[in-house]
């Protein structure tokens, strides 16, 4: 086999396998060989814990901003008619650099900072295949979110709890500044009204897109109950078209309470899983899935009218049951010979409470066990190192390895799966 296609293969067969903590670097690693950068970023809205999976320089990756990838997303939309890929300059990181952003199938983007084409005969082909990579992992990750394993359900809520606390803090606090700021410009004591108003204006500006990042922030946690039943209605659309069956919608009160991003996610899956179960036996006719939300849970309702054979005990079923445990709800099926099959689910919108779990599947040391602890608890890393008598440079290296161990890309990451696994 000629070198070159082993090296494909080699690299699509570690995409198909990737979890979601390492897909970034996967991908990263399968493109070189065709398109150089200095950091590549991920950036899907499905995965509402972590919408960005970064790889490459680090003085790069850690600044990123979901703004800096709004805007290019924006960009890849207005300026490219096909609307699949676009290449210029653009702020990513804190700097302008030149970036090529790619989009999928799935709406998922990707950001390829100072790409740098790798000299190969096949010209296009090199372009071709990043793409088909790409498109590769968009997929992965839009599956591996779909069937997302209990722990996954809890630690990427935690990290969007954490994410969503710390942009907070910010905002009061630049707000507060800001607005001190303004009040201090807008002094009838101050004679320079033409600088005023300049400041004022720079100083406006930066308040809206503060509030606006914050705003952002905020729709990746959490997703209105009447958009989320209606991606649900799209995703099963295809089912409806060519099913023959009557798949029926009873909408939810629109002005109910906002579903946490990971409960929207879980629970489309599960109505998905659960219609497909009704779908299985042999004599239905009508499925009809409902929401609701009570203002502390989502109360899912599917029902058939088919022969009442679904059986809780059926592998499928064990699976979603587990889904929904998973998230500190409960699933009762009610079979009915003759007349059919009614699921109810009932999953809380607050966070489950968080147990103790055994974290020895990350191979922490010892020193690395007590920098995680010490992280977890709000410590500084001047004062981990003063209370472990080590220095700042020797905290950083042990968070370096920590994070490459727990699969995380940020500090606020790494923070939120240690809470999510009982370190405090």
């Amino acid at each position: 086999m000629d070198t070159s296609y082993g090296v494909l293969l080699e690299a699509i067969t570690a995409l198909s396998a990737a979890p979601l903590a390492t897909i970034a670097q996967r991908l990263r690693e399968a493109t070189l060989p065709y398109l150089g950068s200095s950091a590549l970023v991920i950036f899907t809205e499905d995965c509402t814990g972590r919408p960005q999976k970064k790889a490459g320089d680090e003085a790069i990756i850690s600044r990123v901003s979901i703004a800096e990838l709004d805007h290019i997303r924006a960009l890849l939309v207005r300026e490219c008619p096909n609307g699949e890929s676009w290449s210029g300059e653009a702020l990513i990181g804190g700097e302008v650099r030149p970036v090529l952003a790619l989009s999928s199938p799935s709406n998922a983007l990707l950001v390829l900072a100072d790409p740098q084409p790798v000299p190969d005969p096949a010209g296009q082909e090199a372009e071709r295949l990043v793409r088909y990579l790409w498109t590769l992992a968009a997929e992965r990750i839009r599956e591996k979110v779909a069937d997302a394993p209990p722990s996954y359900l809890i630690e990427s809520r935690a990290a969007s709890a954490e994410r969503l606390r710390v942009t907070a803090e910010l905002v009061d606090r630049h707000s507060t500044t800001l607005e001190t700021v303004l009040a201090a410009l807008r002094s009838p004591a101050l004679s320079d009204d033409l600088a005023r108003k300049s400041a004022t204006d720079v100083a406006a500006r930066a308040l809206v897109a503060l509030r606006t990042l914050s705003d952002r922030t905020t729709e990746l946690v959490e997703e209105p109950v009447a958009t989320a039943f209606q991606r649900l209605r799209e995703d099963l659309k295809p089912l409806v078209n060519f099913s023959g069956i009557d798949v029926q919608f009873i909408e939810p009160p629109v002005n109910g309470r906002a579903l946490p991003g990971e409960v929207a996610h879980a629970a489309r899956a599960i109505v998905r899983g659960l219609v497909l179960a009704m779908m299985d036996q042999a004599g239905v006719r009508r499925i009809r899935t409902q929401w609701d939300c009570d203002g502390e849970n989502l109360l899912v309702n599917v029902r058939d009218d088919g022969p009442g054979e679904l059986s809780a005990a059926t592998p499928s079923m064990a699976r979603l049951t587990r889904r929904v445990e998973a998230l500190d709800g409960t699933m009762s099926v009610d079979v009915m010979p003759g007349w059919g099959a009614d699921v109810a689910v009932s999953i809380p919108l607050d966070p489950p409470a968080r147990q103790l779990a055994d974290v020895s599947d990350w191979k922490l040391g010892n020193r690395e066990l007590e920098v995680l602890q010490l992280l977890a608890s709000g410590q500084r890393n001047r004062a981990i190192a003063a209370k472990l008598h080590i220095s700042e440079n020797t905290v950083k290296f042990h968070l370096r390895n920590i994070y490459r161990k727990v699969g995380a890309s940020s500090r606020t990451e790494a923070i939120a799966m240690a809470h999510s696994n009982g370190l405090r």
